[in-house]
């Protein structure tokens, strides 16, 4: 007789716990359900994955990730959203953008209301139900530090019980001068000395911010990183073809730089550790140093309690940098010989990220007691052997200069067609019926919430009193006969909240015209060309724009980019291509639906217009070569009956959830009624705060970014409204 599902979870958990494991062989509590790995890579889409049939001969190479996949279940149908953000938010809440308020990249501008809330329920409250402990490590770029009251201790309000990593999220741009105020910007484009080849040196003197110095000489061109990479991964500046001595008093130390300089967040239980870069914890390639606090902390855990800790890759987001050599395959070359502006040298750098976090996957497995090595040194790796599920999954597609063939780098990150929010998934650990298959049922990143609530033994849709838009993920590990759990896929991206109705500045990027990078140094580190204020393009100097007399100020849309190069020759080909500001899409198991909408310069009516268009593909994920949203694949308009009918569905399901989160003014816990608790919650922050939160309303057309007395009218107006429950759509 087949088991249902409840009674194959309890006899998974009582086995689990009965044989499990925490570090390196102890046993574990009989009552607890399995610790949890979950593996984040950032701008790493399907495209990318060997292991998944892409990514060709010319993808990069990731055995360890490719070991914990053929021991476990590639999922080859994931969705997650077009940007970090929204996609991450997913995962800790299980619910979409709609609902967040995170539609795109979380920037220094955007308002608490495109934060995750305070009082949403994340990951890490709902297993503390469960008796766990949740920890993070890396890129956090869920909410805060700016417009965010707990500033850079958003990941505690949002329930982790430590913290190691960067709260905004983003490495900084790198320091072209290498570090040394006397080099010109733009010396050395990957941030460090490269050898003599690229007009560096093969020895230097590696200063460290406390003084202390070495020499280092590279005596193998061929097999040792330059000495200035080597200095830089050490936390140091290279002056090069120089013996140590008394330090320059031009080395700046307080600089970022890419990967290697970032300064640090820590929490632990609460207490916020600021980390300066000039101290050598915030020094260092952030992939390593990703790894080591996980492990550290994996390996600290006490034996009667279950964790979960999430180790967030900031690899392979831009500025895209040289890792260490030591981290990549032994068959490969130091990288100095690489430039960093090149965009074919840029393709490889990317791939050797990526490559690098397989490797320090790798040593996070083993040196936690997840996994061994096997006398050829891969990967030992078996999932019966230790109470921990493995869960991997990419945080949205590839960005478009790294997309790999035939997928559609026109259509990437930033976008909902395939290309931009088309993920691996792969899940590992004792639960897993007949390891190494794959799966083709439709999954959304929102199950993976529901799937650690499952893990831990909870009813998600029971333990929130919200609308939870996940569907279950653990009957495909146990039952490989389990059919589709989902009828439709939905994602979407677009524009966060900023104040008064602000919005990212415009960035140019091959042509096309984009508001996803939410900053001047963001869209540079982009290989972009910035077109907002305080621009840099030449060209926008001397542009007529009518939205802003003085045009140093650059501008504020693209529409008013297009609507200047237009007037400039009154030639509709100079307009640049655009970005979608708004992007959503939703499916069958065949078919879908795109809308794709942004305001433009109409020169027929010489006006701003919002211009939507919807699209209808046939899909699948044929491996090598899937049918892919592209445009020439464009079923829509048509005039076929069964298409109509096919389209007609999917808009219908489409507007059902795009409708489904109407707004509750004055309610902002989230608890579906506005009462006394929203007037408590408003004073407190209006009197401790008083600047953006969630408890700043809409007034007028727009959020202003402040918690004040206005806001305290709209609760006072809405005193006893209960909000419509909403249900997701699955």
């Amino acid at each position: 007789m087949k088991k249902t599902f409840p009674a194959l979870l309890a006899a998974g958990l009582a086995a689990l716990t009965v044989s499990g494991c925490h570090n390196g062989g102890t046993e574990t509590s009989a009552v607890q359900g399995p610790n949890i790995l979950f593996v984040i890579m950032d701008d790493v889409g399907i495209d990318q994955m060997k292991v998944f049939g892409y990514g060709g001969a010319v993808g990069p190479d990731l055995p360890n990730i490719d070991a914990v996949a053929h021991a476990g279940i590639r999922f080859r149908n994931t969705w997650s959203m077009p940007e970090c953000s929204p996609g991450r938010a997913a995962f800790f809440v299980g619910r979409y953008p709609l609902r967040t308020g995170i539609n795109q990249a979380i920037g220094p501008q955007d308002l608490a209301t495109s934060h995750l809330s305070p009082y949403d329920i994340t990951t890490p409250k709902l297993l503390k139900r469960a008796n766990y402990e949740s920890a993070m490590f890396g890129k956090f770029h869920l909410a805060g530090p700016e417009n965010n009251e707990a500033k850079n201790g958003t990941p505690a309000t949002l329930g982790w019980d430590y913290f190691y990593g960067w709260v905004g999220g983003l490495p900084g741009s790198i320091d072209t001068s290498a570090g040394d105020t006397v080099t010109t910007a733009g010396t050395y484009m990957c941030g460090f000395v490269p050898g003599v080849a690229r007009g560096g040196a093969e020895t230097g003197a590696c200063y460290q911010p406390d003084n202390t110095c070495s020499v280092i000489t590279r005596t193998r061109p061929l097999l040792e990183d330059a000495p200035g990479l080597q200095c830089l991964d050490s936390g140091g500046i290279l002056v090069p073809a120089a013996t140590c001595g008394v330090p320059p008093a031009t080395l700046n130390f307080t600089g970022l730089n890419g990967y290697y300089v970032s300064p640090l967040v820590i929490i632990n239980n609460g207490n916020v550790e600021e980390v300066p870069v000039t101290d050598p914890r915030a020094r260092g390639y952030r992939t390593r140093i990703e790894t080591d606090a996980a492990i550290e902390w994996i390996k600290s855990r006490p034996t009667n309690k279950a964790w979960m800790a999430t180790v967030s890759y900031s690899a392979a987001h831009t500025p895209w940098q040289q890792p260490p050599k030591e981290l990549l395959n032994g068959l490969v070359g130091p990288l100095d010989g690489l430039t960093c502006t090149d965009p074919l040298d840029a393709r490889v750098i990317q791939d050797r990220m990526t490559e690098a976090l397989d490797t320090e996957f790798g040593r996070l497995l083993v040196e936690t007691g997840l996994a061994k090595r096997n006398p050829d040194g891969s990967l030992k790796y078996d999932p019966k052997a230790s109470n921990t599920v493995i869960a991997i999954v990419g945080d949205n597609g590839s960005l478009a200069a790294a997309v790999k063939d035939p997928f559609d780098f026109s259509r990437a990150k930033g976008t909902a067609f395939q290309t931009g929010v088309w993920d691996p998934l792969i899940i590992a650990g004792p639960q897993v019926t007949q390891p190494g298959r794959e799966v083709d049922h439709m999954v959304n990143t929102v199950d993976l919430f529901q799937f650690f609530g499952e893990l831990a033994g909870l009813d998600v849709h029971k333990e929130v009193p919200r609308t939870v838009d996940s569907v279950g993920i653990l009957p495909y590990l146990t039952d490989p006969a389990q059919g589709s759990l989902r009828t439709i896929n939905f994602t979407m991206g677009g524009m966060n909240e900023q104040a008064n109705g602000a919005r990212n500045g415009p960035c140019v990027i091959s042509g096309s015209c984009t508001v996803i990078p939410t900053s001047k140094s963001v869209c540079e580190d982009n290989k972009g060309d910035w077109w907002g204020p305080g621009h840099t393009h030449t060209q926008a100097g001397v542009l007529p724009n009518p939205s802003n007399p003085d045009p140093t100020g650059g501008y504020l849309t693209c529409a008013a980019i297009n609507e200047a190069l237009y007037k400039q020759n009154n030639d509709p080909a100079d307009m640049l291509n655009l970005v979608p500001e708004s992007s959503v899409a939703i499916r069958n198991v065949r078919y879908k639906l795109v809308r794709n909408s942004s305001e433009d310069y109409d020169p027929i009516s010489d006006s701003i217009k919002r211009e939507t268009v919807n699209e209808l593909f046939e899909i699948d994920q044929s491996v090598p070569t899937p049918l892919l949203d592209t445009a020439v694949r464009n079923l829509w308009p048509s005039a076929d009956p069964e298409t109509v009918a096919i389209y007609n569905e999917l808009t219908a399901k489409l507007e059902r959830i795009l409708a489904s989160n109407p707004d509750c003014p004055g309610d902002g816990n989230m608890d579906g009624v506005v009462n006394g608790q929203d007037l408590s919650n408003w004073s407190r922050i209006a009197n401790d705060w008083g600047l953006s939160s969630v408890y700043d309303f809409v007034t007028g057309q727009f959020r202003d970014g402040f918690t004040n007395n206005a806001d305290e009218a709209i609760i006072q107006a809405n005193l006893g409204r209960t909000c419509a429950s909403t249900y997701g759509v699955y």
